[in-house]
């Protein structure tokens, strides 16, 4: 008797969502399997950004199925919904630290939350901060400064370190690499697999760099104009076969992706 297949972590099936007259998500349908670093590539205006928000509940979709573990999140009761967005860590862009709060507050954020469970004292959530921060590479005492006194790369550590505290099961990665140079990118990208892999995380990143894309990612799909129109091995991303994907990996004008531009 064949087994049947596991549960995808997250499945996601006719997705769409539009501002206006603008259809960003047109059709979505996506499965992330338990355990799985995927990798969502496109350009500026694709829908990638949407596309997660509408996952993390910031955005309500306008049709369409986002189910964590077999819940459909957008018609769940309350409860059951914020259970299963609980699950989720999430790296933002540009780091989104708090600055009035000192590095070791803000990597123990969600740990202090009133909502917190269990809900640590401040003194467990530092020796936590602590562990954490070691875990990306930083030593106890960046725990007293503050996100003003970091620079670019160790921004990107401790929003990291944040997002794994609660060691969540499901990590998301808003462009990690943006605005570090190569070598601080791959030392964010070994960081990001190390932490997924230690903690069995399913993490979902969406980015521009090609190179980050395959040094994080096992799966990859590519969006343009709010449909998917790839998806495969991340090691495959260079050699898709693909005219789509292969224009936008290798950075070529000509192609079948074309550039709207105003005039």
């Amino acid at each position: 008797m064949t087994e049947p297949a596991p549960l995808p972590k997250i499945r996601i099936r006719g997705l769409r969502k539009a501002f206006g007259a603008k259809q960003v998500l047109d059709g979505i349908d996506l499965d992330v399997p338990q355990g799985t670093s995927f990798v969502v590539i496109g350009g500026s205006g694709s829908g990638k950004s949407v596309l997660l928000r509408c996952i993390l509940g910031l955005i309500t979709p306008d049709e369409g199925i986002i189910e964590i573990d077999g819940v459909d999140v957008l018609r769940a009761p309350q409860r059951e919904r914020e259970e299963r967005l609980e699950e989720i860590g999430m790296l933002f862009q540009n780091g989104a630290l708090f600055d009035s709060l000192s590095v070791w507050e803000n990597v123990a954020f969600a740990l202090l939350a009133p909502t917190a469970s269990p809900r640590l004292s401040r003194a467990q959530a530092r020796v936590r901060a602590n562990d954490v921060l070691a875990q990306v590479g930083l030593d106890a005492s960046v725990g007293d400064l503050y996100p003003s006194e970091l620079s670019g790369g160790m921004q990107k550590r401790v929003g990291l370190a944040r997002a794994i505290a609660d060691r969540p099961e499901i990590l998301f990665f808003d462009e990690p690499t943006t605005g570090l140079d190569p070598i601080m990118g791959a030392v964010i990208d070994g960081l990001i697999v190390d932490c997924v892999k230690r903690m069995g995380s399913t993490a979902i990143a969406i980015t521009h760099d090609m190179a980050s894309a395959q040094r994080i990612g096992d799966q990859a799909a590519m969006l343009y104009r709010g449909k998917l129109v790839w998806q495969g091995p991340a090691s495959s991303l260079m050699h898709s076969g693909n005219p789509m994907v292969d224009q936008f990996t290798h950075g070529r004008r000509e192609g079948p992706i074309t550039m709207e531009l105003r005039r």
